[in-house]
């Protein structure tokens, strides 16, 4: 099984998010997956099949199973499909998931742009559990698949240090962080300890919650985020009601040959 590693959300080796993906002929069978994404210890390790130069079947797993939908590793894919398979006519790969049906990536320039259905969100009261997981007190609280905390400045959500365990008690698969940026729109974490993921280092299915939000609180469609975990990451994002799209740069760390 060849298996390549590519880092998304950056033009810079050891920055932005690592996914593994492999290309396969068929599924293997869900264990094995599962296997081979704890072996990678990755936030996302992507599985794909070829149907067409154009034209791929895709899937994602954490180290605790399978996920509906993840940003960084569908945009690594892409990456090493139009680096090392697609016809150089072609400027649109289409994933067919299993669970969030077709999902186009555009080569623009250096960036690879998706698009994504975004996420909607319900405003939800702030808890007491919420302040003593991420520990301090969110200004407000939305649910979309994942948990959205809002708080009131960048440092806050720069600095803090969540209690993993409590954080696994809160509601949504996900838990975000977010406020309002200095040098971006907006500056975010992204925890997931559901999923045996403690801080996914850039996620693009959690700025489908995100970038909703702050269209709406800044008036504006085109934003420009950051992820500001250790390894950090900058997603270009264009929010259209029903679609999402970030768009972002990649750089291969490694290409292998497992032994499956």
């Amino acid at each position: 099984m060849k298996m390549y590693i590519a880092d998304a959300f950056t033009n810079k080796l050891f920055q932005g998010n690592p996914a593994a993906i492999c290309f396969v002929d068929q599924w293997p069978s869900e264990q094995l997956m599962k296997n081979i994404a704890k072996e990678n210890r990755f936030s996302e390790t992507a599985f794909t099949i070829k149907k067409d130069s154009s034209h791929y079947l895709l899937r994602w797993f954490t180290p605790g199973g399978e996920i509906d939908l993840c940003g960084h590793a569908t945009l690594a894919t892409a990456f090493i499909i139009f680096q090392t398979d697609a016809p150089h006519d072609t400027a649109t790969i289409t994933f067919t998931t299993t669970k969030s049906g077709n999902l186009t990536v555009t080569k623009k320039g250096d960036r690879y742009e998706m698009s994504f259905p975004s996420y909607e969100l319900k405003q939800v009261p702030v808890t007491s559990e919420m302040t003593a997981a991420f520990g301090t007190q969110p200004k407000e609280a939305y649910m979309g698949r994942d948990l959205l905390c809002v708080f009131d400045d960048e440092k806050t959500v720069r600095d803090m240090e969540p209690d993993q365990e409590k954080l696994s008690h809160l509601d949504g698969l996900l838990q975000h962080a977010t406020a309002l940026g200095k040098d971006y729109d907006c500056v975010s974490r992204s925890f997931a300890p559901k999923l045996d993921v403690p801080e996914d280092p850039v996620c693009g299915s959690g700025h489908c919650h995100i970038i909703p939000y702050w269209s709406h609180k800044l008036n504006k469609t085109k934003l420009i985020a950051y992820q500001a975990s250790e390894r950090g990451g900058v997603l270009y994002c264009e929010y259209s009601g029903k679609t999402t799209k970030l768009a972002g740069q990649a750089v291969l760390y490694s290409t292998a040959e497992l032994n499956v």
